[in-house]
């Protein structure tokens, strides 16, 4: 599907269902015209409110982020008897742009985010009713919203890059490809906006914020969860300087609880959705054996705590010569949410942080942290050297973060995605997804790479 979408799928995103998760009252108001033509401040509550849902898209699920990811990063199988693609697509390839649900997944919900984004930020130039801190609040928080969206872009597509010019009218023309860097300059510069923005928004916003920001749902405490993201950011660009400091003013705490932060929230109320990455009887979602056999020893010789996020089942699953007995238990009911950024990422992130400005003894001060809070292990007692700290950097990462969409990133961004196992010969680990067919048709020329099947390595 093109960037630009059609006006269809605009009102789709626009006009959600009610969600009873999220405080929204009539969400079959605004209508396009009205936040394009003289929107109300409720209008625009609402739809800044929306962007939320927008934002939650293509997350959970068989196809959704985290599922496709984790199947890449060689975290958990998808072993369906009724769809083989999970395994001929995303392992065995190649990655097909033509088609929505693998290879040219993760894109078309992620512009039509941004464009409501746009939609929203260009309709606050024309509300009235609403303060100077109130608008401020929405450009804030839409900004924040919309790097977001750039960034699981761009962590999907990596050196093919992406498009960052959106306009609102989905008959112009899509906007074009742009090489990582500037999608990455971009992302920097929606956060660094976002964060002036939110320190001149007040003490409150003027919408609701749903149950997955709590804690996080006023300006104030809402540019937290921005530094936050801010720091992935700097850490991903190996701004090791930048990094510091953004996280010195988001919410990293070490006495905090690993859990603290934003979330995308799911529950089976009328009218919101469940979490589809919940499988309990392990019907086709399994754990990668090599989380279990590769985790570290405790003193009393049993594995690492973080290796309960799996549990053995009842069966081994079999399918296409791939086998498990690991059932996934990250998320474990119909409303577990999925987190967007928290405390235990944070802190991992600052570790790495530390090792890059070569503060060798504060980087493993951060590791212990998550070493015997989370995993039960242990202080690290291995060498000092930089090779050997992010070693177990990436080891914590790997326990810490299992199934919330990182390894597969995290290998490839310190070139280690040869690490990965390939369980069959015919087995490839992919480094991109392609474009969507559709978005290299609309364009002429066509993207120099990203159109052709991507065949992996």
């Amino acid at each position: 599907m093109r960037a630009t979408l059609t006006a269809s799928a605009l009102m789709g995103a626009l006009v959600f269902s009610a969600c009873a998760d999220l405080d929204i009252t009539d969400l079959n108001n605004p209508g396009l015209e009205q936040l394009e033509g003289s929107p109300t401040a409720s209008a625009l509550n609402t739809a800044a409110s929306g962007i939320l849902i927008g934002a939650r898209g293509g997350m959970s699920g068989s196809v959704g982020y985290v599922s496709e990811l984790g199947i890449l990063g060689r975290e958990v199988f998808y072993l369906s008897s009724d769809d083989p693609r999970f395994v001929t697509e995303l392992l065995i390839g190649p990655l097909e742009g033509g088609n929505g649900a693998f290879g040219g997944n993760h894109w078309a919900a992620r512009y039509t985010s941004i464009r409501n984004t746009n939609i929203v930020l260009n309709a606050v130039e024309k509300v009235s009713g609403l303060t100077t801190q109130q608008k401020e609040g929405i450009r804030g928080f839409a900004k924040t919203m919309q790097a977001l969206d750039l960034l699981l872009i761009i962590n999907t597509r990596d050196t093919f890059g992406a498009a960052i010019d959106v306009n609102t009218d989905p008959t112009g023309e899509p906007g074009p490809i742009v090489p990582k860097a500037q999608v990455f300059a971009r992302i920097v510069t929606l956060l660094d906006e976002a964060r002036t923005h939110l320190q001149s928004a007040g003490a409150t916003f003027s919408f609701g914020l749903s149950s997955g920001f709590a804690g996080f749902d006023t300006p104030a405490t809402f540019v937290r969860f921005n530094r936050a993201l801010r720091a992935r950011v700097a850490v991903y660009l190996g701004d090791f300087a930048t990094a510091n400091t953004a996280l010195q003013q988001s919410f990293l705490d070490v006495a905090a609880s690993l859990t603290l932060g934003v979330y995308h929230p799911y529950s089976t109320g009328a009218g919101d959705v469940t979490n589809g990455s919940f499988d309990p009887t392990g019907r086709a979602l399994r754990g990668h054996p090599s989380f279990v056999a590769n985790a570290q020893r405790k003193a009393d010789g049993s594995p690492d705590n973080r290796t309960t996020k799996n549990e053995k089942a009842s069966n081994v699953l079999t399918v296409q010569g791939l086998s498990s007995d690991q059932l996934v238990t990250v998320y474990n009911s119909a409303s577990a949410p999925i987190p967007i950024i928290r405390n235990e990422e944070l802190i991992l992130l600052r570790a790495e942080t530390q090792l890059g400005l070569s503060n060798v003894a504060a980087a493993i001060a951060d590791i212990n942290v998550i070493r015997t809070r989370a995993g039960g292990l242990a202080p690290y007692a291995g060498a000092q050297t930089p090779t050997a700290v992010l070693d177990e950097i990436v080891y914590n990462r790997r326990y810490s973060l299992y199934f919330e969409g990182h390894r597969w990133i995290d290998l490839r961004r310190l070139n280690r995605l040869g690490s990965l196992p390939r369980d069959a010969a015919t087995h490839k680990v992919f480094t991109a997804f392609p474009f969507p067919a559709d978005e290299c048709l609309a364009r002429t020329p066509q993207p120099s790479s990203g159109c052709s099947p991507v065949s992996g390595q």
